[in-house]
């Protein structure tokens, strides 16, 4: 009987995307702050809302010993630009995003890539799985199911914990304006999850996501999330029945976060995808910060095409 190879222990860190270099890059439509590390096959790293890039600093720096890391700020986060959505919002649609997220992969030179995503970076991911198959050689998805069945399966349960999807997406300036009001009390109350709390995030973390929440971001954020229930919900409305995911998929939800409360992911997930893992982990919504242990060994497996457990 064949034993699975052991995997490497993480890499101990004392600061925020250690032995990564950044730089910017520009798109087509955004400046984008870009970290890199590591040598091995390409794996890109697209954070959550309301995070950035360094949302992947306990698992990062381990995954660069055996892949070359890209880890992004999307556009309108982080350090990257923060251009206008747009009358319709599409500025900051998943596929806009994922276009910039294509153009970084293209000025470092991998024509061909694996992707992981978190949150919205995730919804990223899949948008640019279903548009260019022949560039993505496999994707993980951390604590979402696709936007579509989202949309379509509401609860009252999921809305309560997901309130920020429609308030978040109301007519500017009007969420804006009140977040905006304390925006260092909204960053604490958006990441205090049920039964977890903060204690996950370490004090530079936590400190980097106040830092990037600015005015401009919120803004971004908003676009982002007019966006999701316009454009991305009829791209995906488009391509319901019609596409899939075409490369190998996996699937990390928290049995503590609202995707696990309140949604079965494997059964959403395969509408989308045959080729797929589903993983549950006793995290709550970031389970890349809340366990890197457990994140870190999946993408090791999982990257590298072994067996997922």
């Amino acid at each position: 009987m064949e034993v699975a190879e052991a995997i490497p222990e993480l890499v101990p860190t004392t600061r925020l995307m250690e032995g990564f270099t950044f730089q910017r890059i520009t798109t087509r439509g955004a400046e984008i702050n870009v970290a890199t590390a590591g040598e091995g096959p390409p794996l890109l790293l697209i954070h959550g809302n309301p995070l950035t890039l360094v949302s992947w600093h306990k698992v990062a720096p381990s995954l660069a010993r055996d892949f070359t890391v890209v880890a992004i700020d999307m556009r309108g986060y982080g350090d990257s630009s923060k251009p206008e959505g747009g009358e319709d919002h599409s500025g900051y649609s998943f596929r806009a995003i994922g276009e910039d997220a294509f153009e970084v992969m293209d000025a470092l030179g991998h024509q061909r890539f694996a992707v992981a995503g978190h949150d919205r970076g995730a919804r990223v991911g899949f948008r640019m799985a279903l548009d260019r198959p022949e560039r993505i050689t496999r994707y993980a998805a951390l604590d979402i199911v696709p936007t579509h069945h989202v949309l379509n399966n509401i609860t009252l349960g999921w809305a309560r914990e997901s309130y920020h999807w429609f308030f978040m997406a109301q007519k500017a300036p009007f969420p804006e304006n009140l977040l905006g009001a304390d925006l260092d009390y909204y960053m604490r109350y958006k990441l205090n999850k049920k039964g977890v709390g903060l204690e996950i995030f370490t004090p530079e973390a936590m400190a980097e996501y106040i830092r990037c929440a600015t005015k401009e971001q919120i803004h971004a954020v908003c676009e982002d999330y007019r966006a999701t229930i316009t454009v991305d919900l009829d791209m995906d409305t488009a391509d319901y029945g019609k596409r899939k995911i075409a490369c190998p998929t996996m699937v990390i939800w928290g049995t503590n976060s609202h995707c696990g409360r309140h949604f079965k992911p494997v059964e959403a997930w395969s509408e989308w995808a045959d080729d797929l893992v589903g993983l549950p982990v006793p995290t709550g919504h970031y389970p890349a910060e809340h366990r890197p242990d457990l994140i870190y060994s999946a993408f090791y497996r999982f990257f590298r095409g072994e067996k997922v457990t």
